[in-house]
């Protein structure tokens, strides 16, 4: 970028100069990253959003004092000759590396006060120092490229999206609640006393009645809001996603126009990472659970897990016959290459099983010549542990831990072992983003504590078999067209063919426990508008704070949002949420609860 000479502040960004600008006079305006010292000379690099250039003053001349005595993080307008660096202090690894700005004078536009954190460097700093002054931490390389990178990657999935023919709509924020499997948040209504808008957990039904609208293919860059807990990979209060819907589409023609997006976002911000080329596997729900004991696989992991029933049926050890007598399974989780591991290594494996909730963990070791090595060896016979290892995918040298209990219980430690045996071992395949699709998920689940059958994905999904699976089949059995699209274990969407047939759906209500009315009552702008004409359709969202997340290379969700809430749901840069006043609450027609009076007249 050049600026208009014009300008009072800058001919040039700080990314710019080259040696072709060497005997240009330029100014320059950004912030003091650093300052050295020479005695004579005094070195201040001068940083802005493009970059870093080095400038230069001598003792005596114009702008020495002012530059000495400024503060970092100070704001200030530097101007003077473009002159090459001498050839010892050439600094390959930056752009503006081969000059300096030998300056005639400067000028402080804005003087920063002593600093509460420091910019110049990358060094670990408390959570609630980078929050409170979020302006500062914005401003360290890192974080600031990470922002960037999102600035960028939004930018691109929009012309990607357009480039299919989709088109792109805003849908409300002050909305209706809708089960998406959160807590919403509620806004009260000033002029409707006692009702409640909800901020949208996804803007589901309203995509969907686009569909019914006439549109074909719609998209939005969403905001989204759920109250829910913070984690690593999910912030507390708002996200954004890549909401998406088609119409007159089956599951394949959706998996089609995403992958794509996905596979060039992914390749063009991946810094040269592999990516799985499209089609992307596709692995059906029971499988992911039965190989991997997860819904979201990590692919880069090479171990899969097997079910190892049949060989330890009738076997003689009572523990495993026990389970397997009361309908559990047995799940065998190989480690590979871990026979020469010294007994600590089994020792955490099966303490890690624990706390993951597991009895116990047993294990068998194969010796490099095929001798089994373990206290329940004995209880196989030499046919029965040949048939475990071409079972299990077993080799002489590896080891292979087994996860016992019912398919539920088993399937989650089995799942859970082989994510650590990965990390430990360091299995994980490296420098690529490994994409899935799990398909086929259940359509209810079995609620324990109501003891009731629930949804177990979204409600507005199709049920494959329709109508006649839902009068006829089990319930627990029925399988939906529902979907997640995964990638390196993190689940970046999940998506559905809709249920887009009013009687279709009224019956599978029923079956979770709600009544006719219930339907209209909370969804009946969607049921009206299927009973006049809905094509089939159906979409979904990947989530693209986990795709920057996941680009930047980043543990933490926070590391990619410019202004995050914390572990909390505070806003500690802003002081969200905070107290309302009297008149706001008259306003609004509440009363605040003996409890909240009491929380806040301590101070918490």
């Amino acid at each position: 970028m050049t600026t208009n000479n014009a300008n009072p502040y800058r001919t040039h960004n700080c990314n710019q100069l080259r040696k072709s600008e060497i005997g240009q006079n330029v100014k320059l305006s950004g912030w003091v990253h650093r300052k050295r010292d020479h005695g004579q000379l005094l070195f201040v690099d001068l940083r802005d959003h493009y970059g870093l250039t080095q400038c230069v003053v001598e003792s005596g001349q114009a702008g020495f004092e002012v530059l000495n005595n400024v503060r970092l993080e100070s704001v200030v307008t530097l101007e003077g000759l473009v002159a090459a660096r001498p050839d010892e202090t050439i600094n390959a690894d930056l752009p503006t590396g081969d000059v300096e700005v030998r300056l005639t004078s400067a000028y402080i536009e804005s003087e920063a006060d002593p600093l509460p954190m420091q910019v110049n460097a990358d060094r670990e700093l408390p959570e609630e120092t980078r929050l409170r002054y979020r302006f500062l931490d914005l401003r360290r390389e890192k974080l600031h490229k990470n922002i960037i990178l999102r600035s960028q990657v939004i930018a691109a999935l929009r012309q990607k999206m357009i480039g299919q023919g989709f088109m792109e709509f805003q849908t409300p924020i002050l909305t209706a609640s809708s089960p998406e499997g959160a807590r919403d948040y509620l806004v009260p209504s000033r002029v409707h006393p006692g009702k409640f808008y909800a901020l949208p957990q996804a803007p589901q039904q309203f995509k969907q009645l686009l569909m019914v609208s006439g549109f074909d293919r719609y998209f939005q860059i969403a905001p989204c809001f759920r109250d829910e807990d913070a984690r690593a990979d999910r912030s507390p209060g708002e996200f954004y996603q890549l909401d998406m819907e088609m119409s007159f589409v089956t599951q394949d023609d959706v998996f089609a126009a995403i992958e794509p997006v996905l596979y060039e976002i992914f390749t063009e911000f991946g810094n040269g990472k592999t990516v799985t080329n499209f089609p992307f596997p596709r692995i059906t729900y029971a499988d992911a659970m039965l190989k991997y004991g997860v819904d979201k696989p990590d692919l880069r992991n090479p171990i899969q897990i097997a079910d190892v029933g049949s060989v330890w049926q009738g076997s003689g050890f009572g523990i495993f016959n026990q389970i397997l007598e009361n309908g559990g399974v047995i799940r065998a989780i190989p480690a590979p290459n871990t026979a020469s591991q010294p007994r600590s290594f089994f020792d955490k494996t099966i303490a890690f099983a624990q706390e993951k909730g597991a009895k116990g963990l047993a294990y068998i070791i194969f010796e490099e010549d095929g001798t089994p090595k373990s206290p329940i060896a004995k209880f196989l016979s030499p046919e029965k542990l040949d048939e475990l290892k071409a079972v299990a995918g077993l080799k002489n040298g590896d080891a292979v831990f087994f996860a016992s209990g019912n398919e539920e219980e088993a399937a989650y430690i089995a799942g859970q072992v082989r994510i650590e045996l990965g990390i430990q071992l360091e299995l994980l395949e490296k420098d690529i983003f490994k994409f899935c699709w799990v398909v086929d998920f259940p359509y209810f689940e079995y609620n324990k504590d109501d003891k009731k059958i629930d949804f177990s994905h979204n409600p507005f999904s199709m049920p494959q078999g329709g109508m006649q699976a839902l009068e006829e089949q089990d319930p627990l059995k029925i399988i939906a067209y529902q979907y997640d699209i995964i990638c390196n274990g993190i689940e970046l969407s999940s998506g559905a063919i809709r249920n887009h047939k009013p009687e279709i759906m009224y019956k599978a209500f029923e079956i979770a426990g709600y009544s006719r009315d219930t339907v209209d009552e909370r969804f009946g702008g969607m049921i009206r508008a299927f009973k006049f004409g809905a094509p089939p359709h159906g979409g979904l969202a990947p989530g693209v704070d986990r795709m920057v997340m996941l680009l930047a290379d980043e543990p933490n969700i926070r590391e990619i949002i410019a202004f995050p809430m914390n572990q909390q749901a505070q806003d500690i840069l802003m002081g969200a949420p905070a107290t309302a006043d009297e008149k706001q609450l008259r306003e609004l027609n509440i009363l605040l609860s003996p409890k909240a009076l009491k929380i806040l007249s301590e101070g918490k």
